[in-house]
């Protein structure tokens, strides 16, 4: 065992000795002497429960190593060990994640590097809390042309054209197909650029069979069988279609656009395009017997189409690789194409992610060496040996490649522009932790139009008044669940 180990960790020393001279070369601080140890701070919104080695295996060992005189140190804005070790209390009010990192960044252990999502980010470069990076950028002249332009628009957009922060990765959803039911069917396979409608009458097309041998044509969550989680998570997020006001007054559900959406996803339950939890459990077809692939449609050969993340490539592989261990699965050959769009938001992919973006605080103290650390997360060098990471994608375009030397499409997880972020929705969460309730009520009116006892028009008039009636009862009691409500805990979803 100790062999074992010894050849494995000269074999990871010299794969870094190897590219130490060419990291160390391109991200060396300017004024760095030798002897002369200096702290970095890099900031997270969430703590890791005292254990920052998963942060430093992801961003900061290989930078350590190139540079000996800086030491890393990590800082927090929220200590979620409490969730592990505490019981949760109803009525506690949950720290809000925006005004906590501002707390960190002007407090007396502010970091230098903040990583943080994009909604959080937003806010902090309307508050004047991070450093413009635009004209390090050019100094340096560090080339930007090869990140995507999921990652760089993104980043843009939030900025008003400005660059406040950088994202070595992303993460990205696509719509993944089983060419067999294609292929058997004489249909024409999805493509790149399609709309929702096009790929729901595709679905309609490969929708087949009754009881344990139904086939459904779409699934829009790998791991849900909610239509209303799919319609307000996936379908609506990139028309922003908003459940309330900016304050949150007023509902604002009693429109023809909600209408539309309640409408088009009754009519793909009904007709069994789209399957619900109740279908997928009454098509297990396993007999008790164990089935590591029962909570998979997909791969189970029961669903023509579904939308999954990135990872969901390590699973296909995977199960493909193991087919001869699985009984009665036969290896899915399979490709992907981007999500469905709008008319109305082209280009706009509702489940792409920014959630490690780096950006400099205004009043960091190590700055030269922030923008060091960012510049070298960024670089083309790190997006090669991060490249086969298999949860996010790496921003550098150049280092994006299929996985197993397969030949998917995997331009599909990078061709569509993500969604900007409302912050006044999720303030909104924030500010108010019951908020959830309208949402679940809206769940639970959609429901009795999905039994056929209401009209979608009928359903939204009825969310409408019972959420105007629970926005102004949560603002009463912020903390306490509305009369009606069981106080229960859910996803919340913002529709936008």
């Amino acid at each position: 065992m100790k062999t074992k180990w010894s050849k494995k960790l000269l074999m990871v020393t010299l794969s870094l000795s190897l590219f130490a001279p060419v990291l160390a070369a391109c991200s060396k601080g300017e004024g760095e002497e030798a002897g002369q140890e200096k702290v970095l701070r890099i900031g997270t919104i969430y703590s890791y429960g005292g254990d920052d080695s998963y942060l430093r295996q992801q961003y900061t060992d290989i930078y350590e190593y190139t540079h000996p005189n800086v030491k890393i140190e990590f800082v927090s804005a929220i200590d979620n060990s409490n969730y592990r070790y505490e019981e949760p209390k109803p009525d506690q009010k949950q720290p809000d994640p925006f005004e906590e990192t501002k707390k960190l960044l002007s407090g007396p252990n502010a970091p230098d590097v903040m990583i943080m999502d994009t909604n959080v980010y937003k806010k902090l470069i309307r508050e004047n809390m991070l450093k413009q990076l635009d004209p390090m950028i050019q100094q340096d002249k560090f080339d930007t042309t090869d990140i995507v332009p999921t990652v760089m628009d993104g980043i843009k957009d939030l900025g008003d054209n400005n660059i406040y922060g950088l994202a070595p990765t992303f993460g990205s959803s696509a719509l993944f197909y089983n060419k067999k039911f294609f292929t058997q069917n004489n249909i024409e396979p999805p493509k790149d650029g399609m709309s929702w409608e096009d790929v729901f009458t595709l679905a309609r097309r490969l929708k087949s069979g009754d009881g344990a041998n139904k086939k459904f044509g779409l699934q829009l969550n790998r791991w849900s069988g909610d239509p209303f989680y799919d319609m307000t998570g996936t379908y609506l997020s990139a028309l922003q279609l908003r459940m309330f006001d900016d304050k949150g007054d007023k509902m604002t559900v009693d429109t023809p656009a909600w209408e539309k959406a309640w409408s088009t996803f009754a009519k793909l339950v009904s007709e069994k395009v789209i399957p619900t939890q109740k279908d997928l459990q009454q098509d297990d077809s396993s007999n008790g017997r164990y089935n590591p692939l029962a909570s998979d449609s997909f791969l189970s050969g029961k669903t023509a189409m579904t939308i999954a993340d990135y990872s969901y490539v390590n699973d296909i592989l995977d199960a493909n690789k193991n087919a001869s261990k699985i009984k009665n699965f036969e290896k899915v050959d399979w490709d992907v194409v981007t999500l469905p769009t709008h008319p109305e938001a082209p280009g706009i992919g509702g489940n792409i992610y920014l959630n490690n973006l780096m950006g400099i605080n205004a009043k960091a103290q190590n700055d030269k060496d922030a923008w060091d650390f960012i510049k070298f997360l960024n670089s083309e060098e790190w997006a090669k040996l991060k490249s086969r990471s298999s949860y996010e994608i790496v921003s550098r375009k150049k280092y994006i490649q299929p996985k197993d030397g397969l030949n998917y499409n995997i331009a599909a997880f990078y061709t569509l522009k993500p969604v900007t972020p409302n912050n006044q929705e999720m303030d909104l969460y924030n500010k108010y932790p019951n908020i959830y309730q309208v949402q679940e009520k809206g769940r639970e009116i959609f429901q009795t139009v999905l039994d056929g006892k209401k009209t979608s028009a009928e359903g939204l008039k009825e969310w409408q008044k019972e959420g105007d009636k629970l926005l102004v009862e949560m603002k009463k009691n912020p903390s306490k669940p509305a009369n009606g409500m069981n106080g229960g805990t859910t996803e919340i979803v913002p529709a936008g």
